[in-house]
Parts: C-alpha cells; sequence; structure tokens
C-alpha cells in the first residue's frame, strides 16, 4: 500500500469546468443594467430590421387603464403578450409590438376628481378645459410610470412610441369612426333604463360594472287595492307585489301577471298561540284583539285582508309574514312561549292551511282589464291615475309573488311592457340618484320631522330602508305587509367608484344592434358570424363571447362625463341629427389638430360653415363609451400608417377572460359595422391572479402580490417563470411558497446552463470534428429533436405552461439528472482526443445553442447573461440572443427503445443503492458493486457500459429478477476515484488515467 502523505495530487491532469457564469444570480442587480444595454443599442429595432421582409405576425396590444402602478394581473398579461411576440421572432416570424394605453374615461377621471375631492374642490366650478388638461397629466404620469415597469419587466416593444387614446391622431381617429356611424344611419337617440352610476352621475356599460353579494337588501311586500274587475271577487282585495327595490314604488305605472299562473284570493288570519292555560275564551278572544291591535300599531296591518298572490308563492309570503310578527312583543300575555300564527281564513273551531280552503282560485289570463290604485292615490295628479295589470311573459312563480310592479323608468322589462301599452318613463330619478324636487311623492320633503335629510340616494340608506321614507309613507297608508332588511343577493356596483348603480331611464345615444346594414345582415348577425369563424382559446369564450353578443341590448355609447372623445353631433329639435361628410371632415381635421377639446360651442359656426344655420341645431356634449374608444384602437395604430410594421387585421388579441363583455366585444362590434369583420383571427384569453389559497387580491384582505417588489427581491425572470409555468387559461395562484417553487425551478435551469458554459470552455469546435457519436449522444439528440419539436408545437398553439414545463423537465430528468451525471467522468477524466470526450462537447454544444434560444423568450434577462458570457465579443458587435432564431436541431437515428429500457433498470440500480447510502455502508455510487437481471439488459451492451451508465464500480449479470448492491472490493483510482479491479491499489490509477496522465 502506498503511504498516504506520498500520494500524488492528480488535480493538474484533470479537466474542470471553468465559466465567469455565476451559481448565485443576483437577478435585482443585473437585471436593470442588461434591459439598459438593450435600450442603448436599441434592440427592438434591430429585431425588426432583422425580421424585415418576413411572414408577419400582429399582436395588437389591448390598452390598460393609465391609473396606477403595474399590479400582478398587469405583469401576467404584458408576460404573455412578450412570450407570444419573443416565440414568433424566434420561429422566424416578423412580430412586432406596439403597447398601448387607454387614456380617458371614468377610472381617470374619478382619480383627479378624488384630489379635488381632498382639496374640497367641486369639479363643476372648473372650466371643462383645465379638468381635462389636469386628466390628460394625470394619465400621462401613469404611461410614463408603467412604461418603465413594464421595461423592467423584460417586455419588449416600441416603447419609444406607444399608442395613446389620448394623442390628438387617436382622438381624431375615433371622431372620425363614429363619423362613419353616423353617416351610415347608425346611431339614434332613444330612452331606455340603463346601468347608471348615481355617485358618478354617468351611464355605465356592462363591462364597467361588477356584482357583490349583499346579505342587507330590502324587500317588501306592497298591496295594490284593486278597484276593478272582470272578476267580481278581485274588487277591493289586494294584489300583492313584492320588490327588492323600495326606491321605485313612487314610479310605478303597472302590475305585470303571468298567463298561465295560478293565482288565489285568500284573507290572512293572525292569532295568538301559546297563550296560558285556564284562560276563558272571552280572555283569549281579547287578547287576540290586542294582539291584532298591536300588530296594526307595528305597521303590520294583516287582519282581514283579501290577498291576490300566486298559488304556489302563498307559503313563502306567509313566512315573511310570521317571520316579521314574531318580532311583536307579546310577552305580557300570561305565556312565556305566547307568539304570533299567521295563516289563511279561520274556519270556525280548527285551523286548516291556507290551500283547503280559499276564498277563490283564478287564471292569470283573467286578470286582463284588471286595475288597482296606486298605495299613494290620495295624493292625487301621478298617483291618481288606476293602475292597469299587463300580461308579462317574464312573470314567473320561482320568488316573489307572482305580480311584478312596473316602473318603466328602472327596468328593461318594465319599459318594453308598458312601452308597448303605451305608458312612458317620467324621468323623476335625477342624475345623482334623488327624486326631482317638483316629484310630488318624495321630491322637495328635504327633512323629516327632527329635520334630518331624507332625500339621499335612493338606492342608499336610510332612504331605501325598511324604516326609511318610503316604507315609512307605505305603512301609514296600510299599503305595507312586510319589511325587511335580511335579502340576500348579487348586486352591481360601479367597478370604479364601488357604488351601487341603478336602472335609470335617460336619453342617451344608442347603435342599433339588430337594424340592417345596407343589406348586409345586422350587427348582431354580422358579429354571431364573425364569432364562428375566429379561433377562440380556449373554445369556452367562443361560447361567452357568443352568448354576451346574442343577448345584448342596442349599445349604448353615451356617458355624461367630461373626460373622453366628444360624440361629435349636431342635433335637431326632433331628434335626428346632421349627416354631413363636409362637416365632420372640419371636425375630425380640428380634433387631429387641437384634440377633444376643439369640440367647444364657440366653433359650432365654423363646423356647420355656410351650408347649415348654427340656430336649428344643438351640440352634443356627451362624450363617447371608452369602450368605443379602445374598440378603435385596430383602426388608429394597425391602419393609421404611424406604424409601418403593422398591419390590419390582427392575427391575435390577448387579454383576460372579462374582455368578453369588455375590449374583444366592444373592438369586434366598432369592425363588424365599419369593416364587415373582426379586428382580429385570433381570441386568446387567460383567467384572474389569485392569492396561494385561491382567494381573490384585495388590498383590504392584505393577500396581494405585488410584482414591482418580487422584481426588487428575487428578480424578473422568476415573475416571467412564474406567468408561464401556470396553466393561465384558467384561474391560478401565487404566494410566497409558490414563488418559493419558481425559484428553485429557476435554480435547476440556471446551473444547467452554468454547467454547460463551463464544459464548453474552450471548445471551438463543431459535429464535424467528433468523429463517430457514441449511442448515448445520438440518444440525447433524439430527445433534443424530439423536444424541439413539441415545443415549436407549444408555442404555435400558446400553450405556454406546456413551453415552460417540457423545457424544465427536460434540462432536469434528460441533461442534469442523466446525461451530465453519466458523462461528467468522461469530461473530467478522459484525455483530450478522447472520441467520446469530444462527441459529448460537440453535442453539449448543440444543446446549448438550442436551450439558450428556447429559454430566451421565458428566462429574457438570463438567456441573454448566458449568451454574454459565452459570446462576449457578440455584445461588443451590439447582438443580442434575442436576435437569434429557432435553433437547427440534427435528426439522427438511436434506439429509442433500447434507451428507455437502460434508464428504467438505472432507475432500480439507483433505488437499490440508496439504502446502502442511507445507512453508511457506502458514500457513493461508486463503491458500490450491483447485479443486474440479465434479462433487463438491451443486447450488446457490456457489463463496463453498464458500470458506466449506473456510475458504480463493476456490474454483473445474474438469472433473478432482483437488483442486488454490495459495497465493492476493489480498489479506488487515485485521479478518477473509481473503484475498478484494474487498480492495484489506493491512490493507484486505473488504465485509463494511467495513459491519459502518461501524455
Amino acid at each position: 500500500m502506498t503511504d498516504d502523505s506520498t500520494k500524488r495530487d492528480y488535480k493538474d491532469t484533470v479537466f474542470l469546468p471553468k465559466t465567469a457564469f455565476p451559481m448565485k444570480a443576483g437577478l435585482p442587480q443585473k437585471e436593470p443594467g442588461i434591459e439598459a444595454r438593450w435600450r442603448e443599442i436599441d434592440l427592438y429595432r434591430k429585431l425588426r430590421e432583422a425580421r424585415a421582409g418576413r411572414e408577419k405576425f400582429i399582436l395588437h396590444d389591448g390598452p390598460p387603464y393609465a391609473n396606477g402602478d403595474m399590479h400582478i394581473g398587469h405583469a401576467l398579461n404584458h408576460i404573455l403578450k412578450d412570450m407570444v411576440c419573443r416565440t414568433q421572432n424566434l420561429m422566424g416570424k416578423d412580430a412586432p409590438y406596439v403597447p398601448g394605453w387607454d387614456c380617458h374615461g371614468l377610472p381617470i377621471e374619478w382619480k383627479v376628481e378624488e384630489q379635488y375631492r381632498k382639496k374640497k374642490k367641486n369639479k363643476d366650478e372648473v372650466p371643462a378645459k383645465e379638468f381635462r388638461a389636469e386628466c390628460r397629466a394625470y394619465a400621462q404620469k401613469w404611461v410614463d410610470t408603467q412604461r418603465e415597469q413594464l421595461k423592467r419587466l423584460g417586455i419588449m416593444g416600441d416603447w419609444d412610441n406607444p399608442y395613446l387614446t389620448m394623442d390628438f391622431q387617436a382622438e381624431a381617429t375615433i371622431v372620425a369612426e363614429l363619423c362613419k356611424f353616423a353617416e351610415a344611419g347608425n346611431l339614434y337617440r332613444g330612452s331606455k333604463p340603463i346601468m347608471w352610476s348615481p355617485v358618478e352621475k354617468t351611464a355605465l356599460a356592462e363591462a364597467e360594472v361588477e356584482y357583490e353579494d349583499l346579505t342587507d337588501s330590502p324587500q317588501i311586500d306592497v298591496a295594490f287595492e284593486i278597484i276593478e274587475s272582470a272578476v267580481p271577487e278581485l274588487v277591493g282585495a289586494h294584489a300583492v307585489i313584492w320588490t327588492t327595490t323600495p326606491w321605485t314604488i313612487p314610479v310605478n305605472q303597472a302590475l305585470a301577471y303571468g298567463a298561465d299562473v295560478e293565482y288565489a284570493i285568500f284573507s290572512l288570519v293572525v292569532d295568538v298561540v301559546g297563550l296560558a292555560e285556564g284562560k276563558t275564551g272571552g280572555e283569549i278572544a281579547g287578547d287576540v284583539n290586542e294582539a291584532e291591535k298591536r300588530l296594526h300599531d307595528a305597521g303590520l296591518p294583516f287582519n282581514g285582508k283579501r290577498l291576490l298572490i300566486a298559488k304556489d308563492l302563498v307559503p313563502s309570503f306567509l313566512s315573511r309574514l310570521n317571520a316579521l310578527a314574531a318580532m311583536v312583543d307579546v310577552s305580557d300575555f300570561g305565556a312565556k312561549n305566547a307568539v304570533f300564527e299567521i295563516s289563511g281564513e279561520w274556519l270556525g273551531e280548527g285551523r286548516s292551511a291556507p290551500f283547503e280552503r280559499m276564498l277563490h282560485s283564478v287564471k292569470g289570463s283573467e286578470l286582463a282589464g284588471t286595475k288597482a290604485r296606486h298605495p299613494m292615490h290620495h295624493l292625487g295628479g301621478f298617483y291618481a291615475t288606476p293602475r292597469p295589470f299587463l300580461e308579462g311573459e317574464f312573470v314567473t312563480t320561482e320568488s316573489g309573488t307572482g305580480l311584478v310592479h312596473m316602473s318603466p323608468d328602472h327596468g328593461e322589462d318594465d319599459f318594453d311592457l308598458c312601452k308597448a301599452n303605451g305608458l312612458n318613463p317620467v324621468f323623476a330619478v335625477m342624475d345623482d340618484g334623488r327624486y326631482r324636487d317638483d316629484w310630488p311623492w318624495l321630491g322637495a320633503d328635504d327633512t323629516d320631522d327632527e329635520g334630518k335629510e331624507r332625500r339621499r340616494s335612493v338606492i342608499n340608506k336610510p332612504f331605501n330602508a325598511p324604516d326609511g321614507p318610503i316604507c315609512s309613507d307605505l305603512r301609514e297608508a296600510g299599503a305595507l305587509l312586510s319589511a325587511s332588511a335580511d335579502y340576500a343577493h348579487s348586486y352591481p356596483h360601479s367597478w370604479r367608484s364601488k357604488a351601487k348603480v341603478i336602472y335609470r331611464c335617460t336619453p342617451q345615444w344608442f347603435v342599433p344592434m339588430d337594424k340592417d346594414l345596407d343589406g348586409g345582415g345586422t350587427l348582431r348577425s354580422r358579429a354571431m358570424s364573425e364569432i364562428d369563424r375566429v379561433e377562440f382559446i380556449p373554445e369556452k369564450g367562443q361560447n361567452r363571447l357568443g352568448s354576451m353578443v346574442e343577448g345584448r341590448p342596442d349599445w349604448v355609447l353615451s356617458r355624461q362625463r367630461a373626460w373622453g372623445v366628444p360624440i361629435t353631433l349636431f342635433v335637431r329639435p326632433d331628434g335626428t341629427y346632421l349627416q354631413d361628410a363636409a362637416v365632420n371632415a372640419r371636425v375630425v381635421a380640428a380634433v387631429k389638430e387641437e384634440g377633444v377639446d376643439a369640440w367647444d360651442e364657440s366653433r359650432k359656426t365654423e363646423f356647420l360653415g355656410d351650408q347649415h344655420n348654427p340656430e336649428e341645431f344643438e351640440m352634443v356634449m356627451d362624450i363617447l363609451d371608452v369602450w368605443f374608444d379602445s374598440g378603435c384602437t385596430h383602426s388608429f395604430v394597425l391602419e393609421s400608417g404611424r406604424w409601418p410594421d403593422l398591419q390590419w387585421p390582427a392575427n391575435l388579441y390577448l387579454e383576460g377572460s372579462d374582455q368578453h363583455r369588455g375590449w374583444f366585444q366592444s373592438s369586434l362590434l366598432q369592425s363588424c359595422a365599419t369593416r364587415g369583420r373582426a379586428p382580429y383571427d385570433q381570441l386568446l384569453t387567460h383567467g384572474f391572479t389569485m392569492d396561494a389559497k385561491g382567494k381573490k387580491m384585495s388590498k383590504s384582505l392584505g393577500n396581494t402580490v405585488s410584482p414591482l417588489q418580487v422584481m426588487e427581491q428575487t428578480g424578473a425572470d422568476i415573475i416571467r417563470l412564474w406567468a408561464l409555468s401556470v396553466d393561465f387559461t384558467e384561474d391560478h395562484r401565487i404566494g410566497d411558497e409558490i414563488l418559493k417553487g419558481v425559484g428553485d425551478q429557476y435554480r435547476r435551469l440556471r446551473n444547467t446552463f452554468r454547467y454547460l458554459l463551463g464544459a464548453l470552455d474552450g471548445y471551438v469546435g463543431d459535429m464535424s470534428d467528433s468523429g463517430e457519436i457514441p449511442e448515448l449522444e445520438l440518444y440525447v439528440l433524439s430527445l433534443l429533436s424530439e423536444l424541439d419539436g413539441k415545443l415549436k408545437k407549444a408555442a404555435t398553439e400558446y400553450d405556454f405552461n406546456t413551453y415552460t414545463r417540457l423545457l424544465v423537465d427536460f434540462c432536469n430528468e434528460d441533461l442534469s439528472a442523466f446525461f451530465f451525471d453519466i458523462r461528467k467522468d468522461t469530461l473530467y477524466c478522459d484525455g483530450e482526443d478522447s472520441t467520446t470526450r469530444n462527441a459529448y462537447r460537440t453535442v453539449l454544444d448543440l444543446l446549448f445553442h438550442a436551450l439558450v434560444r428556447y429559454a430566451a423568450p421565458v428566462l429574457v434577462f438570463t438567456s441573454e447573461e448566458v449568451w454574454q458570457t459565452r459570446y462576449p465579443e457578440d455584445g461588443e458587435q451590439e447582438g443580442s440572443v434575442h436576435l437569434l432564431e429557432w435553433p437547427s436541431v440534427p435528426q439522427v437515428p438511436a434506439d429509442r427503445a433500447k434507451w428507455e429500457q437502460l434508464r428504467a433498470l438505472r432507475e432500480r440500480v439507483t433505488e437499490a443503492i440508496e439504502p446502502l447510502r442511507r445507512e453508511k455502508v457506502i458514500r457513493s455510487s461508486n463503491e458500490a458493486t450491483v447485479t443486474v437481471p440479465a434479462s433487463a439488459v438491451p443486447e450488446g451492451v457490456s457489463d463496463e457500459q453498464l458500470a458506466e451508465l449506473f456510475i458504480t464500480g463493476t456490474v454483473t449479470r445474474g438469472d433473478t429478477d432482483e437488483v442486488t448492491v454490495t459495497k465493492s472490493s476493489d480498489h479506488k483510482c487515485g485521479r478518477c476515484w473509481r473503484l475498478l479491479p484494474d487498480v492495484a491499489e489506493d491512490g493507484a490509477l486505473c488504465g485509463r488515467c494511467e495513459g491519459v496522465v502518461g501524455e
């Protein structure tokens, strides 16, 4: 044996990988410098020049609002768009990306108003131009902020020339697109109930409304006395309506019934159950009379009324009454458990269920011609007119009473049914949600007996509460049968102010959905046809958008705000508007020169010219729905020529699934009306990012994840890897633990590149220098070829989580845990002229060039760092990994079945070795002697090859199906550390190492 003190250190004879690429990423520190270099060399323009003349791929960017820091939804959305464009560019197409922002509308105006409110300023007292200038400055501030944040995220695009809907050119184009509608006669002014925000004093689009669950909404039952009917039993009875909007009762004009519904006429009977024993009949009767008096004093006038209600809904109606009656105190009746009980007619000595003996039953169709008095008929005027019963197809017996009170001002069904019967809206509720001062009920009376304000917004407490002015007056009139604040349902709120919204009938400008467009079908039919043509990813988006367009009402274009593109129409007193192309051209030219401020009363004569009398026209001062603005972006971005790299139509629109009712839809309708088709061929939608527990993110819950903080702490590439690893087509999650797992994935990818860079140190060869390629290398090249095809398919289909998973799994499982692990002995210890070593490095070079390209769209900063580490001269020549194209991967023959069999056997050996390693019988697999089933070894594979594959000492074959492992008795080579039979003693050299050292 050789004395340890005399053993030679062979480190200087071993090839050890060498690279300046650090294991620790330090992304927060490195990424800004890399992004600055891209900016310095104008990488985006270089890429456009490199792809000039290639097939175009156009992703049109949906504009986010310019009103706050980038949040995780912004980050996900833009990473996905960046991934689309980068992969399309990588595959050789010319895929430009022009980012944009939505700069008009309520979100921005509301923020400026918030600043006003803090300073106790009134927006209405500020000149409109001054206010709009503040909105423009606010929007520009956030455009600049978000632009820098998105650059930091590694999003590549034309950042020096983005599109903004508030650019004068854009505003002029929006006006020109509106004029196309006007000149074609596809606009009209009408009055319909629409979503209205009393807080913001404007109409809202469906896309500007979100629904929140409420548990304390009011619900009331109100009795309307019937004064005329073809059914004699009905006269003098009370028709009962149920509603969750007491505030609409003051403008009731009719009651709706279902023709096929069976209605019951019955009497209410009040009893007190649980009276003390021993009382005489007279005492009990007295108690009952006292109970009825208490109910009446409590505002619950039940007893003796004959009521008309749908038969199937009587039980639920009685339960509402009993719930309220239970709150009336009867504890002093001498009975501990005495309670009210309300039911149908009391039948002598006993009590029957309401349906066992009703006074009358009537079919809904028999109610035609019936009329009732409004509960406040004593006020005269509007309330003196009897309310007709009208047949409504929408009436059901799912809830309520089967009779629906009709207020044409505040409901779509109400409006349509009343209009068909000659009943028109009365416009009693003002834009701030209060009743008009001159309205006969609740109008001018601003205070109660204590001097408190009564006339607040109709949907808010106390006005709309069970104890508010409306319910109090109905109770005093003896018409309120029940009132509570315990109804749970989903209620619409303004997306911006979070305040409740109402349906309110107001004069607005509409685009008709069902008017024939010059013989080319209706706007609805055109849009539905395009929905059938467009490819949806995922497919369920087609049904979602289709159902919305199929059932949507006419498009409400007008908004009663200041910050936006004006509806540039000149209107006659009869409501018709001027259709003059020359006038429109002058308006468009003025807006192009001065922006939206050009639409001013002072220029009325100038716009109209000599052909029209200014006195005959009124200028519309409403602004356009902001969705019309963004719906026109395809025109001023893709068609204007300002961005010559772009073209119309777009290949792809990509946004969150909420845009089926927003940008996707408004773009579809705008383009179908003016161009006859959608402005896109594909729609890709992503879900929403939830917290780690699957809950919606909310600042109030403190469960938000800021991409800005993540970039500061771990780097932008970590966010990108997360975004491209989740199934973004569904709602998905993010949190600290999730990001920690993403960080682990990143480190494995980084270590793969670090190994490649170190192993390729000094390598300058190519495939022709490698000589005969061993089977293992051929197998790995075949895996690479398979990966190449799968990645290209995933990129083409926008299946990015599959793309990322395939890449990560290949690096981890096929390379690091298999190929690299097996060949590290060859790399470190073979001689420089080793055929196997040269072939291995050649394949590593091929892997490097493929993987760095595959990874470039995902890890944009890291891949650049990898590329510049190996090719620093490329950086000096203003080169970049992002200018490269998809790799050319060789197709090579490989016995895949043989190698899959060997990999399976290798896994069995590894599992068999692990217990000995845990028990410290052996320290590494090199110390193991392995016996494997002879039947598990493919033909032509030697024991030496198996040992190399398993990274063990020696391998033998046995007759059983078991894998057995023992500690090797061979000696350890002093250079390669393998335990081999040809090593004479520990520290001596094996035959291979002896030859290499000798050289």
